[in-house]
């Protein structure tokens, strides 16, 4: 079930910590709508450049490749990661309110 990956090791962290994490965090207190069309935009740029670089790469005739065909790979790749930030600002916020619920309460 390989549908893609990165060229090198190290893009993982550059990609989810440098990248999506400092996002997340502007977005955080936007309504989900806006963190998803936000987080849109910047995943398009980000699928753009890794596949424009060719430092990330599309295995050929993968499931997404099947499924939508071959020139729609990035914009489901962008449709889909984007969801990352409302999703991930949701769970965290989710998590903060168990751990800290009376902080919680005075937001």
């Amino acid at each position: 079930m390989e549908i893609a990956r990165f060229t090198y090791w190290w893009q993982v962290i550059t990609c989810y910590i440098l990248y999506m994490v400092p996002i997340s965090l502007l977005l955080r207190n936007r309504p989900f709508h806006e963190q998803y069309a936000y987080g849109l935009i910047a995943m398009g740029f980000l699928e753009f450049g890794g596949y424009a670089m060719q430092t990330s790469y599309a295995f050929p005739n993968n499931l997404l490749d099947q499924f939508f065909g071959g020139r729609t790979f990035a914009l489901g790749m962008a449709l889909f990661f984007a969801l990352y930030f409302p999703a991930g600002n949701w769970l965290v916020r989710k998590i903060y309110d168990r751990l800290f619920p009376k902080a919680s309460q005075n937001r």
